[in-house]
């Protein structure tokens, strides 16, 4: 496990010289290794899966210095076998949220607060969030509400597409009640929050639906959050590869993902949030 420091000069990006962050061999989650930068303490959080020790859920620290990159020790998240996890950074907290499927207890969707010091990393105690099998895991940190909301697919009710609410209190993190935001499969869920308007944006591919590429706007209200209708930006199908941000000088959310509908070129589109909908410009094949 590697990375690299880049630096972006206009429209162009150079790199420093690799990194190696691990000796751990990574497991199959390789291609999706969250990382999350730590705006307080000036740091990154690195997690993985250590395939060698059966899967189990890593996170180290590391630190930024021109173009290359040092790392502290390696922190256990979980002693468990962890297929899948992701992270967020809420800035007013000084603390990230990891979330993460339990392959050892039965896939269950499982939480814990993150804290770096120095070049270290510790950990609250351990949430389960959802007493059933999670897919699609991600999360997204609602910087005007101060809280985390957690996407996935809900194995326990028909692999519905499902959001619910984190907060977190000095190194703990409660939830609030699960809600459903699509009454089908929703695959690949990317997530970005909008900060203009306040709210969660989720890109997936629908399975319910064709697989087309298509969004839901979210609004949290204390420790719940209510959902607009899904709006298609794509009705060609998308592959598996969704990702979405949000560009607060455009006030856009722009998703990138591989149009399988055409050739699965790399392609994103622009979408602007109204109220409770979000609305797409065309497409560009990048």
């Amino acid at each position: 496990l590697k990375a690299v420091v880049g630096t972006v000069s206009g429209t162009s990006i150079s790199f420093g010289s690799e990194v190696e962050i691990s000796g751990a061999f990574t497991g199959p989650t390789v291609e999706s290794i969250p990382v999350g930068f730590d705006s307080v303490n000036n740091k990154i959080l690195v997690v993985f899966d250590d395939a060698a020790s059966s899967g189990q859920l890593r996170a180290i620290a590391g630190t930024v210095s021109g173009t290359s990159i040092s790392f502290g020790s390696e922190a256990t998240v979980s002693t468990n076998s962890i297929p899948s996890s992701a992270i967020a950074f809420d800035p007013s907290a000084g603390k990230f949220l990891i979330v993460y499927k339990d392959a050892t207890n039965s896939n269950y969707g499982k939480a814990r607060v993150a804290t770096i010091s120095g070049t270290s990393v510790t950990f609250g105690t351990e949430v389960v969030f959802e007493s059933a099998t999670v897919n699609d895991l991600c999360i997204v940190f609602d910087s005007v509400n101060s809280k985390f909301v957690v996407a996935y697919r809900d194995g326990g009710n028909s692999s519905y597409g499902t959001a619910i609410v984190a907060t977190i209190s000095g190194t703990d993190v409660s939830f609030g009640t699960a809600v459903v935001w699509l009454n089908g499969e929703a695959l690949k869920i990317a997530p970005a929050f909008d900060s203009t308007s306040g709210s969660v944006v989720l890109a997936y591919k629908d399975d319910s639906n064709s697989n087309y590429g298509t969004a839901i706007v979210g609004t949290v209200s204390e420790t719940s959050i209510s959902f607009g209708t899904p709006v298609v930006f794509n009705s060609g199908a998308v592959n598996n590869y969704i990702s979405a941000t949000y560009n607060s000088a455009a006030n856009k959310t722009m998703i990138a993902y591989a149009d399988s509908g055409n050739s699965s070129y790399g392609t994103y589109v622009l979408g602007t949030v109204s109220e409770t909908s979000i609305s797409f410009d065309s497409e560009v094949v990048f």
